[in-house]
């Protein structure tokens, strides 16, 4: 009588069994979606270091040596064309313009009378022309007092803000002491490095006479609100680096953009029958990318393939696929290498118009 429980219990293992088996071929029957590379002509856009330069940024110093007398501007001021803003005491320099006023009418005196007399015939010709020459040269000296008088005053040579104070009021300067620096921030010159191949790229592409129109990020991570062209190119390559400096132009009406600032150019760079995949379709072993390529019976194949650039959930693929090869797109943790798998074709125009979805 007690075999028969025994019995009973032993159906039941079994029965269990056959249910777990039977519920795990249900969970292994399943269907993946694969889909092919596709050749598309489209842009990247590509990231370059950037240095944000004045159009206009210079060195304000003193023509002459005496002692600061006065400074009308502050540091971070907006200053005008032809606006005074250091004077350098003009004492010494006032007084030396009206010697030289002086000496210049006594001359003109003393050659007035040496003309009459050669007219007269009193004095040589010689005489009327050294008496000449000691004029002129007393008017050239009044003339270059009132340069050295003029330099005492120091005014902005054209609109823009003024940057740091080197020296106060009073002190002694030396002639060519630097004050302070004078930035034309109304539009500005922004440089950054190209490699040489994308050089070659860009110089040799069909639109190479049109000015290309750039972006700049700034370094709190936003976009400038003006566009930007590249409007010339250095002459020589860095021999170090194998770079090229190329010039971007942004107008700055807001003055948001200050000399020395640092950013990113953003521009955009044409590709030309790329062969794109998803992202998703991708991983990584030892910094290599792998896809799934489905073979003709079905089968699961690991190929490891080379990324050119990045695309918003695509690559760019150098080497190892072409558009006839089926690869997974989705399962990939799913699948093992040599498996075979049941697969449901995804047009490639499908998974482009849904990237949002498959990359999920």
């Amino acid at each position: 009588m007690k075999k028969i429980p025994i019995f009973i219990g032993l159906i039941a293992v079994f029965l269990n069994v056959g249910c777990n088996s039977h519920k795990e071929e249900k969970h292994e029957e399943r269907t993946y979606q694969v889909t092919n590379p596709v050749y598309k002509d489209t842009s990247i856009t590509k990231e370059y270091l950037a240095q944000i330069h004045s159009v206009r940024h210079i060195e304000l110093r003193a023509m002459e040596k005496g002692y600061l007398k006065d400074i009308s501007v502050d540091e971070g001021d907006f200053v005008k064309k032809g606006q005074m803003m250091f004077q350098i005491m003009p004492n010494i320099y006032q007084a030396e313009l009206q010697k030289s006023k002086a000496e210049a009418e006594a001359a003109s005196i003393e050659y007035e009378n040496t003309k009459l007399l050669a007219d007269s015939d009193v004095v040589s010709p010689n005489e009327l022309a050294l008496a000449k020459a000691n004029y002129d040269k007393a008017k050239a000296e009044v003339n270059l007092a009132q340069t050295h008088l003029g330099f005492t005053g120091i005014r902005a040579p054209f609109d823009g803000i003024m940057d740091h104070l080197h020296v106060r009021e009073g002190s002694m300067l030396e002639e060519g002491e630097l004050l302070t620096t004078l930035s034309d921030n109304s539009k500005m010159w922004v440089y950054f490095n190209v490699q040489e191949a994308e050089y070659l790229d860009y110089i040799m592409g069909t639109d190479r006479d049109k000015q290309k129109e750039v972006e700049l990020l700034l370094a709190n991570n936003k976009k400038f609100n003006q566009p930007g062209v590249v409007e010339t190119i250095e002459g020589e390559f860095d021999n170090e680096t194998g770079n090229i400096a190329f010039r971007a132009t942004f107008p700055n009406p807001d003055g948001i953009l200050r000399h020395g600032e640092t950013g990113n150019i953003l521009m955009k760079i044409p590709l030309e029958h790329a062969l794109l995949i998803p992202q998703k379709a991708t991983f990584e072993i030892l910094d290599k990318k792998y896809v799934f390529v489905i073979d003709k019976n079905s089968v699961v194949r690991q190929k490891e393939i080379k990324v050119g650039s990045e695309i918003q959930h695509l690559f760019v693929v150098e080497k190892g696929l072409n558009p006839k090869d089926k690869i997974l797109l989705e399962g990939i943790r799913l699948v093992k290498d040599g498996e075979k798998i049941d697969i449901d074709v995804i047009e490639p125009e499908t998974v482009l118009a849904n990237l949002a979805i498959y990359a999920e």
